[in-house]
């Protein structure tokens, strides 16, 4: 990338919605952080965190679209999922230590598939360990990364849709439409409960965060290549669209 003469590119003044694919290991700052850093931009968040494991949808918020990081973290998200039976972790993913196994060559298909939907609708659900949830001014992880295990606050959460995609037990695909706040691995962790074998969240992807939908994010690979002319044109053109159906954009 071009710099100038104190090896700095100008600060990028647009403003605008980034959407990022989120490839495996980096974390949603780590993100963030490169975007910010690689086109030299004061002003950059995110709206509603993918654990590192995790890929797909992250919303990016440049400049004065910062003031909507609050709203469009509220929106309701879309994953798509696998389920794997018969194992349990301390972080109810893939990450995780194992600390339990059974046998799930019990489970049938029809049991899974019952058992998905009675999680439908609004419920509480007690965020895991292993999250960024804040106890008394702590993170939960960073208790659990010196073993310990607190009582948590059960939150309210909705579950508007799962569908069961496919079936290779001990393993599924699934389908999540829910609301902020939602852990599906913890929502993973307690349907392997129900069905009596535990289960883990194998993994998880994005799709939809609400009205942003990941066919419209750009990878990281594609961002590398990209110099401010190339951000300023995805955002220009990605605003023009965003307009035409959501007057709300036009007004900031």
């Amino acid at each position: 990338m071009r710099r100038n003469g104190n090896n700095r590119i100008p600060q990028f003044q647009q403003s605008g919605v980034l959407l990022v694919d989120k490839p495996k290991e980096w974390t949603s700052f780590d993100v963030v952080n490169f975007v910010r850093s690689r086109f030299n931009i004061p002003k950059a968040g995110h709206c509603g965190t993918l654990d590192p494991a995790a890929t797909g949808l992250l919303v990016l918020v440049l400049g004065r679209f910062t003031k909507l990081s609050q709203k469009f973290s509220g929106e309701d998200k879309v994953y798509d999922g696998t389920i794997l039976l018969g194992t349990e972790t301390d972080s109810q993913d893939m990450d995780g230590k194992v600390i339990r196994t059974a046998d799930p060559s019990a489970v049938t298909e029809e049991q899974l598939r019952g058992v998905f939907k009675e999680f439908v609708g609004e419920q509480q659900q007690t965020p895991p360990m292993v999250s960024a949830v804040k106890v008394d001014g702590q993170r939960l992880y960073e208790l659990a990364r010196k073993g310990e295990e607190i009582e948590r606050e059960p939150k309210d959460i909705n579950i508007y849709s799962i569908e069961v995609t496919s079936v290779d037990l001990p393993r599924a695909d699934f389908s999540v439409h829910c609301s902020k706040g939602t852990y599906v691995r913890t929502l993973c962790s307690d349907i392997g409960k129900k069905l009596g074998c535990g289960a883990v969240l194998n993994s998880l992807r994005r799709t939809a965060s609400g009205s942003f939908m990941l066919e419209d994010a750009v990878s990281i690979d594609t961002i590398k290549e990209w110099e401010q002319p190339q951000l300023e044109a995805y955002l220009s053109d990605f605003l023009f669209r965003k307009i035409s159906s959501n007057p709300q954009f036009s007004a900031i």
